[in-house]
């Protein structure tokens, strides 16, 4: 039996303690949070939980063997570093941290002490996500030319952090798993409309290996909710729509090919031509599960059998680059940032 703490009980905390609550082997023991209000529901739902408002005390109990850390963003590294020297095993809910050199620190302890530390950076363990990097690998869009992601709502406004960090870094994480490598230049734009300094809304471009360009755009400030990632390749393209539950993937058979053309020494025809290519629109079956369920389902295995996490701490420092580099771009008016 896994016996493990939670950390932070505000907005995804409940999420992480329902998933984690219905796994076999797994005993939560601690759910803590500064605010009573936040517990007492916990409480209620989960007797068997003891709840506390000092996290220092699943620190200090020596039969912990994991905690799962939900706390605002600023709080991660210190709350993941005291008890990575603990010797637990740790999952912290992205960013990892606000600083390169926290991530990089986090990822050294943890390698020193020989425990998990994983980022639940969830759209790595999504079904269409998964699907969609699928036909990536087997050639079926031919090579990709270029992503865009959209992820705005109206709210929730944060005033800890700007919709950069507190939104892109699912999608920075989405592209480098579609992609298999991280972003060669970034840069980045925003506005602060509610609060001074705190963007809300921000849009990146990013510059893959391979010629690969990519665009996010972030916001809790849009009257629409969008979860829609667009990959367009030589030979097909591909929609996911996060929202739609009918068809969260569609692949378009499109494209525009290049005709070489025989008669090119000709005055009237030029060495190739440009043919508008459309075919069939496929919306394959996407397996049915929560992705979160998965994730934290995956914490526990690898914990168990001393596996290597999917979205392990140096998953998550590659995304703590990325985000520290459009940070420095967004002070910067767009600067172009390099993230080695």
């Amino acid at each position: 039996m896994i016996k493990i703490g939670i950390i932070g009980c505000g907005y995804w905390g409940p999420n992480l303690i329902r998933n984690l609550f219905e796994i076999k082997d797994v005993d939560v023991v601690y759910c803590c949070d500064l605010m009573e209000s936040r517990l007492q529901p916990i409480k209620d739902r989960y007797p068997s939980i003891s709840i506390k408002k000092d996290y220092k005390d699943v620190l200090t109990d020596s039969n912990i063997d994991a905690v799962v850390i939900a706390t605002p963003a600023d709080t991660h590294y210190k709350i993941a570093k005291e008890f990575l020297l603990k010797g637990k095993h740790v999952f912290v809910e992205k960013p990892l941290t606000f600083e390169v050199s926290q991530a990089e620190e986090l990822v050294d302890i943890s390698k020193s002490a020989d425990k998990i530390l994983m980022v639940g950076h969830t759209f790595e363990y999504n079904p269409a996500v998964i699907k969609a990097k699928e036909y990536i690998d087997n050639g079926e869009l031919g090579k990709v030319y270029y992503i865009t992601s959209r992820r705005v709502n109206l709210g929730i406004v944060r005033r800890d952090i700007n919709a950069l960090w507190n939104l892109a870094p699912h999608d920075i994480s989405i592209l480098i798993y579609l992609i298999g490598a991280i972003p060669e230049v970034v840069r980045a734009w925003g506005s602060a409309f509610i609060q001074n300094d705190i963007e809300d809304v921000v849009f990146l471009y990013l510059h893959f290996p391979g010629n690969i360009a990519a665009h996010i755009q972030v916001s809790w400030l849009d009257p629409n909710k969008i979860r829609e990632t667009v990959i367009v390749g030589s030979k097909k393209m591909i929609v996911y729509d996060d929202i739609d539950n009918d068809g969260k993937i569609k692949i378009y058979d499109k494209g525009i090919d290049k005709i070489e053309n025989n008669n090119f020494q000709s005055p009237v025809y030029a060495d190739y031509q440009l043919r508008l290519r459309t075919g069939d629109l496929l919306i394959p079956k996407i397996d049915s599960y929560e992705p979160l369920k998965k994730e934290c389902q995956h914490f526990i295995d690898c914990i168990s059998n001393n596996k290597k996490p999917l979205t392990d701490g140096e998953n998550g420092l590659r995304v703590v680059r990325v985000l520290d580099a459009a940070q420095r771009s967004l002070k910067n008016n767009g600067a172009i940032v390099y993230t080695n």
